[in-house]
């Protein structure tokens, strides 16, 4: 088990004993977003939007 893994273990024990509305605020923290391109020739292409929310 790597130190990532082990840490986000621990946030998501420490997010599901929060109480409401500390709780739902702490998941939206949570989501994250992000543009990815691919780069073809020396220039970008269209990005592309992601959303990584893990599940809960």
């Amino acid at each position: 088990m790597t130190y990532i893994t082990y840490s986000n273990i621990c946030a998501n024990l420490v997010r599901n004993c929060l109480k409401e509305p500390f709780k739902a605020e702490a998941l939206n923290r949570e989501k994250v977003h992000f543009s990815l391109s691919k780069w073809a020739g020396g220039k970008p292409e269209k990005p592309t939007l992601r959303s990584d929310t893990p599940g809960v």
